[in-house]
């Protein structure tokens, strides 16, 4: 008797156990992905067109929830969409959807790119630029677009790059914060970017900023052939400014120079004397970021005073309205 009610019990659960499956309608597993170009890969923002070949009735259209679902579309069990794939995410609805459809055939596009947050490049570049991008790019590429560096760049790029906004594998990036603290900072040299450095041209993602850093500069005015801001990237000594800024014009002092530098609230005024520095009778000397160096003219007295000095980069380069250029 024991026996066999054990048989009839077992049978009974064998025959409940599919039922059970189908009404807990279990999310699935997402299907594994191939490695694809970022920019194909779903952000938010796309909009998606699922459709269902030969019928009319589940087909849908719409965008990701903020937990990177699609909208809408988990009637029977939740979707997800965030950084997958069209052909992953059509595999997983099909699987869903063979619960209720023998066989369907689902087809996923992303139809607009549009509202996916735009990557920014700025800082001493000719033309800052905003970028939507719609493939791969890299840095190198993005800078060209630009216009190439400004004279003022201080040798070294910094891409900051907030979380969620791309699709990228952040533990294989160089980065400057673990993951889960919002904003990522990648530091590059523009020297290994011109010289072919592979690490130093990363591909650029949606919602990047590009900061081309600035050098700040040293004036050389007075009588030298072509007075102008000078933006050194290393230690710069006065003869190589003076150089720099074409070397003496005629009427020059040599043994007047001066260099006003500020520190602080004070500001102190450094004479010197080219022709002792040139003979080696004295070292030369030394600038920091902000000198202002002044070769004294025949005829006319030595300054005593700093010169104002009226700059023409005060222009807000960082204004929301920059150009938009679109990658596709």
């Amino acid at each position: 008797m024991k026996r066999t009610l054990s048989v009839f019990f077992g049978l009974v659960c064998f025959l409940i156990q599919p039922f059970t499956a189908i009404s807990q309608a279990p999310v699935p597993s997402p299907t594994p992905e191939i490695k694809k170009n970022e920019a194909d890969l779903i952000h938010f923002g796309d909009l998606i067109d699922v459709d269902f070949a030969g019928s009319g009735e589940f087909d849908w259209r719409g965008q990701m929830t903020q937990a990177g679902m699609l909208d809408g579309l988990d009637e029977y069990s939740p979707i997800s969409a965030l950084c997958r794939s069209e052909t992953a995410i059509a595999s997983d609805i099909a699987h869903v959807y063979s619960k209720i459809l023998r066989d369907p055939k689902v087809t996923v596009k992303i139809i607009d790119r549009s509202n996916r947050s735009v990557a920014r490049l700025d800082g001493a570049v000719k033309i800052p630029m905003r970028f939507r991008i719609q493939r791969s790019v890299k840095l190198r590429e993005l800078i060209v677009a630009a216009g190439g560096f400004t004279d003022d760049a201080s040798g070294e790029i910094i891409i900051f790059r907030p979380d969620n906004l791309n699709c990228t594998d952040h533990s294989l990036e160089g980065s400057a914060l673990p993951p889960g603290n919002g904003i990522r900072t990648i530091n590059i040299s523009i020297n290994e970017l011109l010289t072919g450095t592979e690490s130093a041209d990363p591909i650029v993602l949606s919602g990047d900023m590009v900061t081309v850093g600035k050098a700040v500069p040293i004036y050389v005015i007075g009588a030298v052939n072509n007075p102008r801001p000078i933006y050194s990237h290393s230690g710069m000594t006065l003869t190589r400014a003076i150089a720099t800024a074409g070397g003496f014009a005629k009427g020059a002092i040599l043994q007047k120079v001066s260099i006003f530098r500020r520190e602080g609230t004070n500001t102190t005024v450094i004479l010197a004397d080219l022709e002792k520095i040139k003979n080696g009778e004295i070292n030369d000397v030394d600038l920091k970021a902000f000198d202002i160096i002044e070769v004294a003219f025949k005829g006319r007295a030595q300054r005593k005073y700093p010169p104002v000095i009226a700059r023409g980069d005060n222009k807000d380069r960082n204004t929301p309205d920059l150009p938009l250029r679109i990658i596709d």
